[in-house]
């Protein structure tokens, strides 16, 4: 077995006592205060006043997730203090984040019933690799190693594409889950302001993989023979060029047995075609060798190329059988979205920099443009940034010095502080049009 191979480890030694150090000395609070209050943090007490704390973060909820499964929701925090003592004292295993409210969420309880509204809400999106257990070959259920890192990197990559090119989205942060997934966190104004129904229409124009286990065929977006809508030809295209030789055909070697081409046979609208195929793959003793190291799948694919090439160039058949080859292409490597998470603004998520309580692994920032790069195995643990800090010694004592400096969560708190600086310049701007605008009559 190859070294990337390997499933990550999920048996962690994260204890209370490990998590207790880890908020005390290790967690962001600054960083996470300005991400999510697109304000900086005032440096004094006596500065608090003047720099006022709006109700982006006033009003903005938190949800604790507290050992025994105890889950507290509707906490809300005056500053970024208060925040950091209460995160201590409970000592959670994981927090989440939620919307932005018309009032405090910690007055719920004042307040007439239904009269606490989420009013503003960061657009989030989800992928679980556990949505890809029936095309992974590598990993199952709760395991991921490297490869199956594959169908993440092909889906953070057109996602991120569709978002800024579609709709013209440019704060997006990306954050690994700690195990087997990534979250999707947009911060643009606009993003912020969208009510349930329209993130609802988005989440219709993105969602292209649609049903269970049960649904053999997942994709079903074109009527009859006519072509993708444009975005969804251009992910085909990104898809298709970067992914789906590389990933599919290569390395996950989907179609290599028995089940695979039959589920790829499955997928095809043509009895004459699904026949020869079968009749050529149920035929073959052994695995085929190629003289150029293809895989059984690459070659299975070739010989599905040249049934549809069979058919003349422009006609109806040669037109389906297209489309079907198209629309395989997305089933395997199109983001498979958790549509729940992103149509409902009052929908919680897990906030960056947490411990995920299966992996002990920290849940980082990751950069679309190096995401095939990526590697979860190598996020470090709660237990290896102790270890680092407490390796630092007097540096890691030095009051001028915020305690991760000094371990290798440095540069991925650096990726959150410079998404926080494009945050906070893309507010100054929109003040400043809006300013430009008042003074226009």
């Amino acid at each position: 077995m190859a070294s990337n191979d390997v499933p990550m480890s999920t048996e962690p030694n994260v204890t209370p006592e490990i998590m207790l150090a880890f908020y005390s000395r290790l967690y962001p609070f600054k960083s996470i205060f300005t991400w999510l209050s697109h304000s900086h943090v005032p440096s004094t007490a006596k500065d608090a006043p003047a720099t006022r704390i709006g109700p982006s973060w006033t009003n903005r909820e938190f949800a604790f997730t507290l050992k025994g499964d105890v889950y507290i929701r509707y906490n809300s925090f005056q500053d970024v203090e208060e925040f950091k003592k209460q995160v201590i004292k409970l000592n959670p295993e994981r927090f989440e984040v939620g919307a932005i409210y018309n009032a405090k969420p910690r007055d719920k309880k004042t307040l007439p019933a239904s009269a606490l509204q989420p009013v503003r809400r960061e657009l989030v999106f989800d992928i679980d690799m556990t949505d890809y257990d029936e095309i992974r070959t590598c990993c199952k259920s709760k395991s991921i190693c490297k490869r199956c890192w594959g169908f993440i990197a092909a889906a953070v990559t057109v996602l991120d594409q569709s978002l800024r090119q579609d709709f013209g989205f440019r704060l997006l942060l990306w954050v690994y889950s700690g195990r087997r997934g990534i979250h999707c966190w947009v911060s643009d104004h606009s993003a912020m302001m969208l009510t349930d129904d329209q993130r609802k229409a988005i989440m219709g124009w993105l969602e292209v993989i649609k049903g269970g286990k049960e649904m053999t065929k997942k994709v079903n977006i074109r009527f009859g023979t006519n072509s993708l809508p444009p975005s969804i030809e251009a992910s085909l295209n990104t898809l298709s060029e970067q992914y789906f030789i590389p990933v599919i055909l290569q390395d996950q070697d989907c179609f290599g047995s028995k089940v695979g081409w039959k589920t790829l046979l499955e997928l095809i609208p043509d009895r004459d075609v699904v026949n020869n195929l079968r009749e050529k793959w149920e035929n073959e003793e052994e695995p085929r060798r190629s003289k150029n190291y293809q895989s059984q799948s690459e070659m299975r694919w070739s010989d599905l190329k040249k049934e549809v090439k069979g058919y003349e160039k422009g006609t109806l058949k040669r037109n389906i059988l297209t489309g079907a080859m198209e629309d395989i292409i997305l089933q395997y490597t199109y983001p498979r979205l958790d549509a729940e998470v992103s149509k409902r603004r009052n929908h919680l998520l897990k906030a960056p920099f947490c411990i995920h309580p299966g992996t002990g692994r920290v849940c980082v920032p990751v950069d679309p443009a190096k995401v095939d790069e990526f590697e979860p195995e190598k996020v470090p643990s709660v237990e290896q940034l102790l270890n680092e800090l407490d390796a630092a010694g007097s540096k890691a004592e030095d009051t001028n010095i915020l305690g991760w400096e000094s371990t290798s969560l440095s540069a991925y708190v650096g990726m959150l502080d410079e998404h926080n600086r494009r945050i906070l310049q893309a507010e100054r701007e929109r003040k400043q049009a809006e300013g430009r605008k008042d003074l226009s009559w």
